[in-house]
């Protein structure tokens, strides 16, 4: 009887989703018998789990969910509510149905951007919003967000009727429609108890190790975001998009690094994304587009990016 739905490989996924569960507790409950140094190792080790959840484990994820059984893949979601701090569901929806289905847009007409993650969103003149900005005005919204979501504790944190994005990204057909809204209820819970749980293990780790880290991490997935955009064409469906084509990347993110590729076939497993490549290159090879150097983590010291966006290409030599 298959378990995996599309690959085997994605067993270590489903590895990494239950060490980063278990390493999060264990941190939690030695804190007190750790000296400064180990205190501050794990900080640091808290925020990049957290962090590479997001944009790689989760992430995969809500594309190509792993498992044959729909119990198992509602198990997954609850674990990894719990490894980034927020519904695993409600991402699916977000980015899954909103990010791919408008590709970082710009706003049109005086319209704000359909992309609700856009780089233009809060951006002037057609530009991308300031990186800075960016990244800490979306890690202070979803700080927010799940503040707001401890206190629907009130309601079994349930999607409510002033929730809009979430009840229009969610399926309009009634059957999946319920068990859509249903697990984001449920990861809800699972990430709330369990940051109840961390406090009562350890107050002290939970407010000076967890929540900076998660800060740090929302921090970090934005700047993720933002270079995989940033002077790239929004308005070309094959030069959306950056991509780095680094093989130690690549190996140790699935192949993050094919962003582009990730765009034109978002539906395609992650093991496809350098034959998605092949696939496209005689089409991606005609016209402009950006390569970086460098993952999209470090976009910021890609000095050279041609500004597509606004028509600039830079000379090469």
């Amino acid at each position: 009887m298959a378990i995996w739905k599309h690959s085997r490989k994605d067993a270590i996924l489903a590895a990494i989703s239950v060490a980063q569960f278990a390493i999060t507790f264990t941190l939690a409950s030695t804190w007190n018998l750790m000296p400064l140094a180990g205190r501050i190792t794990g900080g640091v080790l808290l925020t990049a789990m957290m962090a590479y959840n997001t944009i790689v484990v989760s992430h995969l994820f809500t594309h190509m969910p792993w498992f044959v059984s729909s119990k198992l893949n509602a198990v997954v979601s609850i674990i990894n509510s719990v490894n980034i701090g927020q519904s695993v569901q409600a991402y699916e929806l977000t980015h899954v149905r909103n990010h791919h289905r408008y590709n970082n847009d710009r706003p049109e007409d005086g319209q704000s951007t359909r992309d609700r993650s856009s780089t233009y969103r809060h951006g002037k003149n057609g530009q991308h919003e300031p990186l800075v900005s960016y990244a800490l005005r979306g890690a202070v919204d979803s700080i927010i967000s799940r503040a707001r979501e401890l206190a629907m504790v009130v309601r079994l944190w349930r999607v409510g009727a002033r929730e809009e994005n979430l009840l229009a990204l969610a399926s309009k057909k009634p059957d999946r429609n319920r068990r859509e809204l249903r697990q984001i209820q449920i990861d809800r819970a699972a990430h709330c108890l369990a940051l109840v749980g961390l406090a009562v293990i350890s107050w002290q780790w939970t407010v000076l190790v967890y929540l900076p880290a998660f800060f740090c991490a929302l921090t970090l997935v934005n700047v993720q975001n933002y270079y995989r955009h940033y002077g790239a064409n929004p308005d070309s469906r094959m030069t959306d998009s950056v991509s780095h084509y680094g093989r130690f990347y690549n190996l140790v993110t699935f192949n993050d690094g094919y962003h582009q590729e990730h765009h034109l076939s978002p539906a395609t497993h992650w093991s496809q994304m350098p034959a998605i490549n092949a696939r496209h290159q005689e089409r991606l090879a005609t016209q402009p587009r950006i390569i970086s150097p460098v993952p999209a983590m470090l976009g910021f010291l890609d000095r050279r990016r041609s500004l597509l966006h606004e028509g600039q290409t830079k000379d090469p030599s």
